[in-house]
């Protein structure tokens, strides 16, 4: 029993090296952050000589103003300050709106709005850009100079009303905040929908906003018997997708759905297809035809 206990415990010259060197690596890292600080010397604050700059400081301050303890103050930014001259705001540019005192946001949307073919027709008009601050027109007012008859002479006169449904692009121009880039796109609008039935329409059309239409509004009359009128009941696809009150899906359900169950007879029958509701049957209505 004790020689299988004695074989057991014994090692090898060999494992006996190992274990010491070992041992000797254990005792090195263990001793390591001691022999590191013996060697290392800190380097001590000398807190009286700190305490007595910062008196200093702190005296020094109080005489001149300064607060060591409050941040600096930002710098307010320059602004350049406005270069007034007489100007035409018809056709100014925006470095040219800038250099009168307005900021680049103002400048872009009276530039938009002359670009779209609207037109300053006397002082007054330039009130009527949201952009524009009482203040803003103010200072503004006194140089405005815009020439008489350059911008109208090719206008209707006061009072004059033009018929949206029948007039042609050269009546359209003549509008007041019409150009001719602007009288083409009514009149591909109108011709999409088959004629206007209300003025307020003229607010579908691309590049005439809010602004432009009560420019335009009391210069325009409708006159519904002259809408080209869909016959609903014979149209075909192609025809009926270039109606911009319909899409594609609902154009789409209105032919399959007269294919399935005839002819419409009335405004209830289109009630019948889902896609439709309230709202596209009133836009619709005075447009459909079911003879």
């Amino acid at each position: 029993m004790k020689t299988r206990i004695k074989n057991y415990l014994s090692i090898t010259k060999k494992e006996w090296n190992g274990l010491v060197v070992l041992v000797v690596l254990i005792a090195l890292v263990l001793a390591a952050p001691y022999v590191y600080q013996v060697f290392r010397k800190d380097n001590t604050i000398n807190f009286k000589d700190f305490n007595k700059a910062a008196a200093q400081l702190n005296k020094a301050g109080a005489k001149s103003g300064f607060d060591p303890d409050k941040e600096a103050p930002e710098t307010p930014e320059k602004k350049t300050p406005p270069v007034m001259f007489p100007f035409n705001p018809n056709i100014l540019t925006i470095s040219q709106w800038q250099q009168l005192g307005l900021n680049e946001h103002q400048a872009e949307v009276i530039k938009h709005y002359t670009d779209k073919g609207g037109r300053f027709y006397n002082k007054q008009d330039l009130k009527k850009i949201y952009a524009i601050t009482p203040d803003d027109y103010k200072r503004l007012e006194p140089y405005i100079s815009i020439p008489d008859a350059v911008y109208t002479s090719n206008k209707i006169k006061p009072g004059e009303i033009i018929e949206l449904n029948s007039a042609d692009s050269a009546k359209l121009t003549a509008l007041r905040g019409v150009g001719p880039a602007s009288a083409v796109v009514i009149l591909r609008y109108r011709n999409r929908l088959g004629g206007f039935y209300r003025k307020e329409q003229l607010k579908e059309v691309y590049g005439i906003d809010s602004l432009r239409y009560e420019e335009i509004k009391s210069q325009v009359s409708v006159n519904p018997a002259k809408i080209k009128k869909l016959p609903i009941n014979s149209i075909s696809f192609d025809q009926l997708r270039l109606f911009p009150y319909l899409n594609y899906k609902q154009v789409n359900a209105v032919i399959e759905y007269r294919k399935q169950h005839g002819n419409y007879n009335s405004m209830d029958d289109l009630k019948n297809i889902v896609l439709l509701d309230a709202g596209i049957l009133r836009k619709i209505e005075p447009y459909i035809s079911f003879k």
